[in-house]
């Protein structure tokens, strides 16, 4: 399924104080990411604020995304839903835009059990009848995939890939050969946390799920191009270079600091959607500081390419 590998670039979703979705400014994100290179664009995502979002406006953003670069790169949309039926519904209004793939968290606020995940993402993935990731973010939903529902859930129509969190002790080479002895041939294994992504992807991962690839899209595919290569000694130099947004991004949340790297940068005027505050003037200066040492790293590498 290659939908499901190598970079998948996790888009802000630019939008005004009422949670109106800037189309305009969403369609240049996504451009941006379609130029670099990346292999797909995940839209809606946690990073895409996609809980903060109307029905209505996530359609409108889906349908902008596949207005601007439907046909150029494959874009995967989050469908996630306190209930049943609406993820149902986002599902369908995906899949009529013209999505490509669906990326399903099992939202809650009533703690789930394992037989209503199976049931909801069943459901959801018949209702969009496109290939699905299943999204394990047990940092947000609080809910953690065994390793037996994950095995059932790749055997369902539909669902092709799942999204992984870090490993607790960062053992990748130990899931990824767990997991794949008990799921189907073709079966993506990716994961998210961008700290993470250098040892995920030469461990084997089929897939990185990124944060900072939706604004940083060329610098999250060099680590991207020399970790899948095998190349631990570049991968683990670039990633170096990315250090310092780490750090940023475990200490304020990669939504919020995402919000300061589009402002820095020059590529929208949005703030965070409220209760959510965007980082103090302070820290946006540690993140310009983070930018820079990017920078630096990148410069260094093209130069010694030439």
């Amino acid at each position: 399924m290659t939908l499901f590998n190598g970079l998948s670039a996790f888009s802000i979703t630019p939008t005004d104080a009422v949670g109106r979705v800037d189309t305009a400014a969403l369609a240049r994100l996504l451009e941006r990411i379609a130029r670099a290179g990346a292999a797909s664009i995940g839209l809606l995502g946690s990073t895409g604020g996609y809980a903060y979002l109307s029905r209505a406006e996530r359609r409108r953003a889906v349908e902008a995304a596949m207005e601007s670069v439907g046909g150029k790169i494959p874009v995967i949309v989050g469908v996630g839903a306190l209930r049943t039926d609406e993820a149902e519904a986002l599902a369908r209004d995906a899949k009529a835009a013209g999505a490509d793939g669906l990326l399903l968290a099992p939202m809650s606020y009533t703690p789930l059990t394992e037989e209503e995940v199976f049931r909801h993402t069943a459901s959801v993935a018949s209702a969009g009848s496109l290939p699905l990731c299943i999204y394990n973010n047990p940092g947000t939903t609080r809910f953690v995939f065994s390793d037996s529902l994950i095995a059932q859930l790749a055997k369902v129509d539909n669902i092709a890939a799942i999204k992984m969190p870090l490993p607790a002790h960062g053992d990748f080479r130990d899931e990824l050969a767990r997991l794949r002895a008990m799921t189907p041939a073709g079966f993506s294994i990716g994961y998210s946390g961008d700290w993470g992504a250098a040892n995920s992807l030469l461990s084997g991962g089929d897939a990185w799920y990124s944060v900072v690839a939706g604004l940083l899209p060329a610098e999250a595919l060099a680590l991207t191009r020399a970790a899948m290569a095998g190349d631990r000694t570049e991968a683990e130099r670039l990633d170096q270079g990315f250090q310092p947004l780490w750090s940023l991004f475990k200490k304020f949340g990669s939504f919020r600091v995402m919000y300061a790297i589009a402002d820095l940068l020059g590529l929208c005027r949005a703030a965070p959607p409220r209760p959510v505050l965007p980082l103090g003037a302070a820290d946006i200066l540690r993140v310009e500081t983070a930018l820079q040492n990017l920078k630096r790293v990148a410069e260094a590498a093209h130069a010694a390419d030439i």
